[in-house]
């Protein structure tokens, strides 16, 4: 018997929820999920609040198949999941932050995004001065040898956006790491509330500018599922083209970055080059060099013509070419293996607590990747296999990342060879109207691993209510457990090889 049939069982199922079920539960089924969550038997995706109800989303991977559980607080307080499973503590602190509602015996207290500068707190739920405001925030404790503190950040050296990281050191070895994140919070889930489609389709583009259209895609999947409707399919199959230009982009710029970080430049300058032609074609075929904003619900916002598909397949067979020259020149220099060999390992059994996805996952053996395991268009049609190591260092994640452009770009020429023709969009708005009240919830394969989003309809085509949650949210207290035990100087390297997210997590 499947997870979801289970839960059918226990709750009470929300029609309105058109993607797998969603069911209301009373405190102790919530309990019981919360458990076999904890125990492996599912994986937790995601913890969020709508201010009257909290809602955890479950992966069962054996079946393929994302559940959705609510539990309403009348008295603003839910049960702890994240006192079994820590990967839940971080969402909780911010269902505190943003709505008031308590995880009740939760294991950490402290407030999250909320830095005591918004003036009010609680701000999508019953908003109260901030009497807090002003407080220093409390750091955890490491005991041991003489350690020693060294703060980073939140201002870097780098054009990168701002974190702060707290070591507690002994000598050069890294006993405890401690992420402050936070500072890019831009008030996603409260500029939803209410916005015409069109609008929070364009915050969703804007939720982490480098996944921009992975999260678009999955925003743009869930209005779509609720409405009832879906894209044509010369949009999916270009849908599916720009994801992996994306991921394509993306992997180079941190294959070479890593390097860069290594002390070794060379590979960077060469990653460089080839993602600006990446970033150069995707302008020329989609009109964005980040193809920001040519997602939309319905379909797509700007056609691929049949020079973009020349230039693109141009690029494919160029990237074929020069990659492997660089794939050579980082497996046979000794500095480089020396610094990325057994450096940041990410321990196969926390990957799979976390439910760690993209690079970061398959590193570490967790194989799981929603282009496959849920199969949504056009994916269900591809050719593709999912890259995967065990070593779960350095090494690993850059090996993943090397092999995920390889099969994307197999992707890309599969979809050009395919591409139908047809409309690239449908009209919305009868749908919509038609839709109040409808509610869904999409998983899709972002460059970063797999991005969750839940969208409920509001009336004249808006937006009622709405949650993003980027993969950075399991991967970022990950980095903490993959630092321990190396110098402080392999940091940069190891946070580079994660590459998570600060606008993406903060919201």
């Amino acid at each position: 018997m499947s997870f979801a049939t289970t839960l059918l069982e226990l709750g009470a199922r929300i029609d309105a929820h058109q993607t797998g079920p969603r069911v209301a539960v009373d405190r102790e089924v919530w309990w019981r999920v919360a458990l076999e969550v904890a125990q492996g038997n599912v994986t937790l995706l995601a913890l969020w609040s709508d201010g009257r109800d909290v809602h955890m989303a479950v992966l069962d991977e054996v079946e393929g198949e994302v559940s959705v559980v609510s539990l309403a607080c009348p008295n603003g307080r839910f049960p702890s999941v994240g006192r079994t499973h820590p990967p839940a503590v971080r969402f909780e602190r911010a269902i505190v932050d943003l709505y008031g509602l308590v995880a009740e015996e939760a294991t950490d207290m402290r407030p999250w995004l909320d830095h005591g500068r918004w003036g009010v707190r609680h701000p999508l739920g019953a908003a109260k001065p901030d009497a807090a405001a002003g407080l220093p925030y409390a750091f955890l404790p490491a005991e041991g040898p003489p350690l020693h503190q060294i703060p980073v950040g939140p201002v870097h050296a780098g054009i990168i956006e701002p974190g702060h990281f707290r070591f507690h050191a002994n000598g050069e070895t890294v006993v405890r790491l401690e992420e402050r994140l936070g500072y890019v919070h831009k008030g996603i889930d409260g500029l939803m509330r209410g916005a015409p489609i069109a609008r929070a389709a364009l915050l969703a583009g804007r939720v982490s500018g480098d996944s921009t259209v992975a999260i678009a895609l999955a925003f743009a999947r869930a209005v779509e599922a609720a409405a009832g409707v879906e894209a044509p399919p010369r949009a999916q199959i270009l849908r599916a083209v720009m994801a992996e230009l994306e991921r394509v982009a993306n992997h180079l710029g941190d294959f070479g970055a890593i390097c860069n970080d290594a002390s070794f430049s060379l590979i960077l300058a060469h990653c460089g080059a080839l993602r600006e032609q990446v970033l150069r074609c995707a302008n020329a075929g989609f009109g964005h060099r980040l193809m920001m904003d040519r997602v939309i619900p319905g379909g797509i916002a700007r056609n691929l013509d049949e020079q973009g598909a020349a230039n693109i397949r141009a690029l494919v067979a160029h990237i074929r070419r020069y990659l492997p020259h660089l794939v050579r020149v980082y497996d046979n220099s000794a500095s480089l293996q020396d610094r990325t060999v057994t450096t940041g390992i990410l321990k196969p059994e926390l990957a799979r607590q976390y439910g760690a996805g993209g690079y970061v996952g398959r590193a570490s053996g967790r194989a799981f990747d929603a282009r496959r395991t849920l199969a949504y268009p056009p994916y269900d049609t591809l050719r593709f296999e999912v890259p995967a190591r065990t070593a779960g260092d350095v090494d690993a994640r850059v090996w993943v990342r090397i092999d995920e452009i390889t099969q994307s770009l197999s992707i890309i020429e599969q979809c050009l060879e395919k591409l139908p023709n047809g409309p690239i969009a449908i009209a919305m708005d009868a749908a919509l109207a038609a839709a109040v009240g409808q509610e869904a919830t999409t998983l899709v394969e972002g460059f970063r691993g797999d991005v969750l989003a839940w969208v409920r309809l509001g009336p004249s085509g808006t937006i009622a209510n709405a949650y993003i949650r980027d993969p950075s949210w399991l991967q970022w207290p990950l980095l903490e457990a993959a630092i321990e035990g190396n110098i402080v100087a392999d940091f940069p390297l190891c946070n580079k090889s994660f590459n998570c997210s600060y606008s993406g997590h903060d919201l």
